[in-house]
């Protein structure tokens, strides 16, 4: 069986990339342009002997999908502790709500935003009351 182990973000600005995504979820990023001969950040999610991946940062290559499209890549979803205040986070960082909070009968939160590159992802916050 395989495993996802690695994620990356296009962005057109990836200085505002950078600093939505530390706004947002406290991620730091270190450069790794020496190792792929190209300017790219490796996106650091949390310390290693907690659940998680990270991932990499880099500029865009193609325009992104105009406003109202489907996501055109690999959509992640971050495990948080507190959805709205995690969504307050995202608003004031400048991102959009895609699709607002929906419970997932039983088992969590779910809700998917917009960063303010274009790209979509995704919040989860288990919670076994979702009605």
């Amino acid at each position: 069986m395989s495993r996802v182990v690695h994620f990356e973000i296009q962005a057109d600005d990836v200085e505002r990339a950078k600093t939505f995504y530390s706004a947002v979820f406290d991620w730091s990023f270190q450069d790794y342009g020496q190792f792929m001969s190209t300017p790219y950040w490796g996106v650091v999610t949390g310390p290693d002997d907690a659940p998680g991946i990270n991932g990499g940062l880099l500029r865009r290559s193609a325009p992104a999908p105009s406003g109202g499209q489907g996501a055109n890549g690999f959509v992640c979803t971050v495990e948080v502790g507190d959805y709205d205040e995690t969504e307050q986070r995202i608003l004031d960082a400048g991102g959009q709500v895609a699709m607002p909070k929906t419970a997932l009968t039983g088992m969590a939160w779910q809700g998917y935003y917009v960063d303010p590159e274009g790209n979509t992802f995704g919040i989860h916050q288990p919670d076994p009351g979702a009605a």
